[in-house]
């Protein structure tokens, strides 16, 4: 039996849906292991919605992903798995010959992918590359930012490409938040005094990539951060549903500007399936959702019913902020709207 149904009279966020793709980092695990309620609620959307996994994450193959995710539970192939790599090489290869020599600055992820796409790698700048495609991994250190660096100086972007996967400024890891690849594309731009071309998010060529591969009209995407996740399926023109399991939370989507604003807010991914509450607004702007009313009386963000769900109260505070037009930082915001 199906875990989620789509009907006329529900609306959830899978209404009309025909493609679901979920981030994986801070939605579907937290380092090796998986965050609760999602490998259930994704399984449970697989039985009627085709679903797949979209990633910035560099440092691993879309084989290694899928095998992750299959031994967390999931119902995952090799093929259901987009990666920033693959965006990145479908990139490079709009910009340099097929078989050119890519400096690669990454792990087995990013170097298999670029075999795959017809370029041979080396680690060298003294090997003259054609472009220099750079992703995270964790045994990325000074050594191999510098040969980037090197191969970049003095250089222009027609002369030699810079691609990079994504500019993720932090990862979420098992023990906390790690520095991201955009830490590091940050390095080798402050040598090299350039800036990259992105392919993961918050740019458009990873959902491009999804969207065709899939052949979806009309995709949902589950992400867990403002600024790469949500700001990126906006400006690819997808729905998305910020999950309050991963990087961003109360706080940041109260103050979140109007490029980087969910189509939807849930605590976890069992919330997938479950009737979106409408938010009303009243005469005098004040907005209710579900039994939690919020309202802005001068610069002050007043709680006028708690109601019974801290969530409802969020995305009710969220809704009458958004809709007012006004800065979060013009505004007293009660301490409890962001607990």
């Amino acid at each position: 039996m199906a875990l989620f149904r789509r009907t006329s009279e529900v609306a959830s966020p899978l209404t009309g849906v025909d493609l679901v793709l979920a981030d994986l980092d801070g939605v579907v695990y937290t380092g090796p292991n998986a965050i609760p309620h999602a490998v259930d609620s994704l399984n449970g959307v697989a039985e009627t919605i085709r679903v797949g996994y979209i990633t910035n994450n560099a440092s691993r193959t879309d084989a290694s992903v899928a095998a992750h995710l299959s031994d967390l539970g999931l119902r995952v192939e090799p093929r259901d798995v987009v990666t920033s790599p693959q965006a990145a090489v479908r990139l490079l290869s709009e910009h340099v010959p097929a078989g050119s020599t890519i400096l690669v600055v990454g792990g087995d992820g990013l170097v298999d992918e670029v075999q795959k796409g017809g370029f041979a790698v080396t680690r060298s700048a003294d090997d003259d590359p054609a472009a220099v495609i750079q992703g995270f991994a964790p045994e990325v250190g000074w050594a191999q930012l510098a040969e980037a660096a090197f191969a970049l100086q003095g250089r222009s972007d027609s002369e030699r490409p810079w691609i990079a996967t994504n500019t993720d400024w932090t990862i979420p890891v098992a023990r906390g938040i790690a520095p991201g690849n955009g830490t590091l594309v940050s390095a080798v731009h402050t040598a090299a005094g350039r800036l990259p071309l992105v392919a993961g998010k918050p740019e458009v060529a990873i959902f491009h990539e999804a969207i065709a591969r899939f052949q979806a009209s009309k995709p949902l995407f589950i992400g867990d951060r403002l600024d790469t996740d949500i700001l990126g399926a906006n400006r690819a023109g997808i729905a998305s549903v910020l999950v309050l399991t991963g990087i961003d939370r109360a706080k940041q989507l109260l103050a979140a500007d109007a490029d980087s604003r969910p189509t939807y807010i849930l605590r976890d991914l069992r919330g997938l399936g479950e009737p979106y509450p409408e938010a009303k607004t009243a005469r005098n702007g004040a907005v209710t959702v579900g039994k939690s009313t919020v309202a802005i009386e001068g610069n002050d963000v007043r709680i006028i019913d708690e109601g019974d769900d801290e969530l409802d109260l969020l995305r009710a505070a969220c809704a009458v902020i958004w809709s007012s037009g006004r800065a979060i930082y013009g505004l007293e915001v009660p301490e409890r709207l962001y607990a």
